[in-house]
């Protein structure tokens, strides 16, 4: 069904769309959805420098360390 709509139906929908909501709600509503996109991207940004840290290091550039119990550590070294 949505196969067939062409160029004259999705005009037709895009000056229903209009009328109904008016220009000044659509250029605020597109206005919202380029800063969610936005923050989209620099969130998947800010996401990818955190996994190219080096392996082992914190964010802070601290090195991780080992909390493990000695008792459980000596277990598995047996």
């Amino acid at each position: 069904m949505l196969n067939n709509i062409g160029l004259p139906g999705l005009l037709l929908i895009a000056v229903v769309v209009l009328v109904l909501f008016g220009r000044g709600k659509i250029s605020s509503l597109m206005g919202e959805v380029g800063k969610g996109i936005t923050a989209f991207k620099k969130g998947v940004g800010d996401g990818s420098k955190d996994d190219e840290t080096e392996e082992g290091a914190l964010a802070d550039g601290t090195a991780a360390r080992d909390v493990t119990p000695e008792a459980e550590t000596e277990r598995e070294k047996v």
